[in-house]
């Protein structure tokens, strides 16, 4: 990271927290985003920015269907581990999870700690950098549950577990994709992320 851009400072730009899901060849799947946002009203038109390294991306490439289900402030850090900290690839993130619908586009969604869903068709795809942004016009859009929404900030301050007492003479390297945050004097070559799962390049020093 460039030193005059302190991450902290990136931080509190105003996010949310969403499950985002799809369908693609029979299999369904989904991760946690942070950037989803209204676009237009007529029509209805939103974007979702997804990292371009996970599994439900290369799905939303196939199908152009996706569902955004907004998490309220009680979500347990239990179901952001299940779609944020393992693989589509090599995990059905359903197993034993109750909390879920599917919608008329026949893509799933989730209810456990979500107050609301919107379906999206995708009609543009542009290639940011690490994410990818998919420009989608709402087909459906439906609120239920309880509660309000779940801010990244909040998420950081009242979901995620803190990381253990820092040791000065460490580094710290954080995931760009989950956060999880590894202490040493160097970040070993074959390391992989015990949350999400991804590699050593997926790591910045703090």
């Amino acid at each position: 990271m460039a030193e005059n851009i302190q991450r902290d400072a990136i931080y509190k730009l105003s996010y949310g927290v969403y499950v985002l899901t799809t369908r693609s060849d029979g299999k369904d799947n989904g991760c946690i985003i942070n950037t989803a946002m209204l676009v237009s009203e007529k029509p209805y038109r939103m974007l979702v920015s997804v990292n371009k390294q996970n599994y439900t991306y290369e799905m939303i490439n196939k199908s152009k269907v996706l569902n955004v289900s907004v998490l309220n402030d009680n979500t347990s850090f239990e179901l952001i581990k299940r779609f944020g900290f393992t693989s589509g690839r090599d995990t059905n993130k359903y197993i034993d999870l109750d909390g879920w619908e599917r919608a008329e586009n026949d893509v799933t969604y989730v209810t456990e700690n979500a107050i609301s869903c919107l379906c999206g068709k995708v009609e543009q795809v542009i290639d940011v950098g690490t994410h990818a942004v998919f420009i989608c016009e709402i087909t459906e859009a439906f609120s239920f549950g309880d509660g309000e929404p779940l801010t990244y900030a909040e998420y950081h301050k009242s979901v995620k577990p803190k990381p253990e007492a820092k040791k000065t003479d460490k580094k710290t390297y954080v995931c760009s994709i989950c956060g999880y945050e590894y202490e040493g004097e160097s970040l070993p070559e074959d390391f992989v992320c015990p949350w999400c799962k991804h590699g050593a390049d997926a790591f910045e020093l703090k």
